[in-house]
Formats: structure tokens, C-alpha cells, sequence
């Protein structure tokens, strides 16, 4: 089970909506992107927990730490090279999107469809 550490250096497994890596064929960065969907209707702490898990994951490093010998395994993952959070509003039509690189939240765009 892949985790992560949060802020508060509480260990969080990881169960996004959408991870996408390269199946160890770029060592230098597997973690690719990492993405979290939500509907409008839910509840703000569930969307919290989300963006901070794209937080985290976006991260470049845990503790000053990370294995680049394609061998060792880091014990938390991080470094996805974009975290996107995506929020459907059905009844008005729209579509929120957040993008997080390098732990911080980079990008805002909101679509109609």
C-alpha cells in the first residue's frame, strides 16, 4: 500500500481517483499525475482532504529524503509531477479544476460544458 505524509506528519494511505505513472520506465519520475474527482454536493472536508492529498503528493521530497538508484523503494511516495482536482457541478453545467505542482497550488479553471 503506497502512503504519504501530511503536514502534520500523519501517514495517509493513498486512494486517489486516478494515478497515472510510468510503471517504473522513468526512474527519475514515475510519479506522474495524480488525480481527485469530486461532485459540488459534497462535503467540504471531503474536498479538503482531497487538495491536501494533492498537496502532499505534488511535494518533491519527505523529510530531505529520496532514492533515485531504481532499487530502493522510498517509504512514502511523492514527487507526481501534477495533482489535479476536478469538481463537477451537473445542475449548473460547470467544471472547477485546481492544479498542484511541487505542493502548491499553481492553477485555477472553471469550465462550462
Amino acid at each position: 500500500m503506497k502512503t504519504i505524509i501530511n503536514e502534520n506528519i500523519e501517514v495517509i494511505p493513498i486512494n486517489c481517483d486516478i494515478i497515472i505513472h510510468s510503471r517504473g520506465e522513468i526512474i527519475y519520475q514515475d510519479n506522474l499525475i495524480a488525480l481527485e474527482m469530486k461532485k459540488s454536493v459534497n462535503r467540504e472536508s471531503e474536498k479538503i482532504k482531497d487538495k491536501n492529498r494533492l498537496i502532499a503528493l505534488t511535494k518533491d521530497k519527505f523529510d530531505d529524503v529520496w532514492s533515485f538508484d531504481g532499487t530502493s523503494l522510498p517509504e512514502h511516495v511523492c514527487r507526481y509531477g501534477l495533482g489535479v482536482y476536478y469538481e463537477i457541478n451537473a445542475a449548473k453545467g460547470k467544471v472547477y479544476m485546481e492544479y498542484y505542482i511541487k505542493g502548491k497550488l499553481k492553477y485555477t479553471k472553471m469550465l462550462a460544458f
